[in-house]
């Protein structure tokens, strides 16, 4: 029996045995090396990297640099610059009238959109509450402007406030404006938080007149009781007034005019890429990316410059490191087998623009592309896991390939014993994290895809994201299963099967 147990214990340790050749290039990922480059990636001078600005071209420089040095080799495109034009609307001008008074001051209001009216419109303005189905069937929202109701200010409450809108426009409202419950003084702090969002839209294709198109105003609780000529208090109660029959028609729709105007521009950006020529299936290509661009300066605090040390320059430097790691072994002559993109994409925070570029005008076929593992924001941890153990989000490994999935538990239990958390895997899960990061662009193309993400935590979108909150000792781990996934995925002898859509 203890023979037994002796063999048992023997095999299961070599089936977690570490291959001192794999780890001696991973540990070229160090905090050190993460720190310098991301010192310079997340710097004032860099002024946020917003998409098609000096200081993202400033970056693209940097790793376009880091990729040469480090000996990997100009891409099929004969470039580490892979350009995406983008198309960019600005809006210049956003105003309401009720009656003879105008309103444009972002304590009044703030307009989300990108379409021009080309000049004044005149409608009539109706409350529509919080627009349930009972509500709107004795309401006619067609050619107006219909006002809905939000208990409060919140991302949340405005993601609502979208699903709603379509709806209206199906119905032919004309506009949609919203306005919400709560302390009159929250709505100044938070409409600039939003006024940040409107300074202008990229998109691969020029805009369209799609019913998001025509937009939304948020207002003021002072703004709305103007339009309607009803005090605040009445309308929240025929919102709340569960016993009243038909409470919204109670309010008498109002007339009011509203204008937007926009300047729309090309913007030039690009994609970078460096690329590792495999061996005996060098036709068959790994990517391995992460978004280099942020939000850019605002327009309000003392510190304007949104550096994005953790979103997403933690992701980019690690991109960096895993292309220094693999062209080391490279060079050693333990090449991988397969072929490597290292990719840093543009326009993420617009609407994963540069990844979706990429999967529209592939470099490598996006069939003979095997898998597709993305990194954005892995230098911090979030509150859920403060005092625990060292940790990283995983996300999509399941959805596609059974074998991706389980390659990845596997290394992380031999070599990085990280805690592997699954909860944003949930394709129903609030926050959605399946869909909004650059890998969803290859996940819908069948590509098998790993998200590595550290959360969300108070400096999310913030200038106050900055290098010196950074776990580089956390980082460097992270960044080692990336490594460690990507090594298997690119000398294993079988690709990775597709088993799942």
């Amino acid at each position: 029996m203890k023979k037994l147990l002796f063999i048992l214990l023997l095999v299961s340790a070599s089936a977690f045995a570490q291959d001192a050749t794999v780890t001696k290039y991973a540990d070229l990922i160090t905090p050190a090396d993460l720190k310098e480059n991301l010192s310079i990636i997340a710097s004032d001078a860099l002024e946020g990297r917003y998409t098609g600005s000096r200081g993202q071209k400033m970056a693209a420089a940097y790793i376009a640099n880091h990729f040469e040095s480090v000996g990997l080799t100009l891409p099929a495109n004969g470039s580490y610059y892979m350009p995406v034009e983008l198309s960019s609307t600005q809006v210049t001008d956003a105003f309401i009238k009720a009656g003879t008074t105008k309103y444009a001051a972002v304590n009044e209001l703030v307009y989300m959109g990108q379409s021009a009216t080309n000049g004044e419109i005149s409608l009539e303005a109706i409350f529509v509450g919080k627009g349930s189905d009972a509500d709107l069937a004795y309401l006619n929202v067609k050619d107006k402007a219909a006002i809905i109701y939000v208990d409060q200010l919140s991302f949340d409450a405005f993601r609502s406030i979208r699903k709603l809108s379509t709806t209206l426009h199906d119905k032919g409202a004309q506009m949609i404006l919203a306005v919400a419950g709560g302390k009159p003084e929250d709505f100044t702090p938070f409409a600039t938080m939003m006024k940040g969002f409107t300074r202008g839209s990229l998109s691969l294709n020029k805009p369209n007149a799609s019913p998001m198109g025509k937009g939304m105003f948020l207002l003021s609780q002072e703004v709305a009781s103007k339009i309607l000529n009803t005090p605040f208090a009445k309308l929240e109660k025929a919102v709340k007034d569960p016993a009243a029959k038909k409470p919204l028609a109670k309010i008498k729709p109002s007339r009011m005019v509203y204008s937007v105007s926009v300047e729309s521009k090309i913007i030039k950006s690009e994609n970078m890429v460096g690329f590792l020529e495999g061996t005996d299936k060098k036709d068959e290509v790994i990517v391995l990316s992460a978004h280099f661009d942020h939000i850019g300066i605002q327009h309000e605090g003392e510190d304007k410059i949104n550096n994005g040390a953790d979103d997403d320059g933690s992701g980019t430097v690690t991109i960096l490191q895993l292309a220094k790691a693999f062209a080391q072994a490279k060079k050693d002559g333990h090449g991988p087998r397969r072929s490597i993109l290292f990719m840093t994409v543009t326009g993420e925070e617009e609407g994963l623009l540069g990844s979706q570029y990429y999967v529209e005008h592939p470099i490598y076929p996006l069939t003979s592309t095997v898998a597709n593992l993305n990194i954005d924001m892995v230098g911090r941890r979030d509150p859920e896991h403060a005092g625990k153990p060292d940790y990283v989000y995983v996300i999509g490994s399941d959805k596609l390939s059974s074998e991706l999935h389980e390659i990845n538990e596997r290394n992380n239990k031999t070599y990085t014993q990280l805690s592997f958390d699954y909860t944003y895997n949930d394709e129903n899960h609030p926050s959605n994290l399946y869909k909004r990061s650059d890998h969803w662009n290859f996940a819908k193309n069948n590509v098998p895809i790993i998200f590595y993400f550290d959360g969300i935590h108070e400096d999310y979108h913030k200038p106050s994201d900055e290098v010196s909150k950074i776990d580089f000792d956390l980082l460097a781990k992270r960044g080692k299963i990336v490594f460690y996934t990507a090594w298997e995925l690119a000398n294993r002898d079988n690709r990775i099967t597709v088993d799942k859509k």
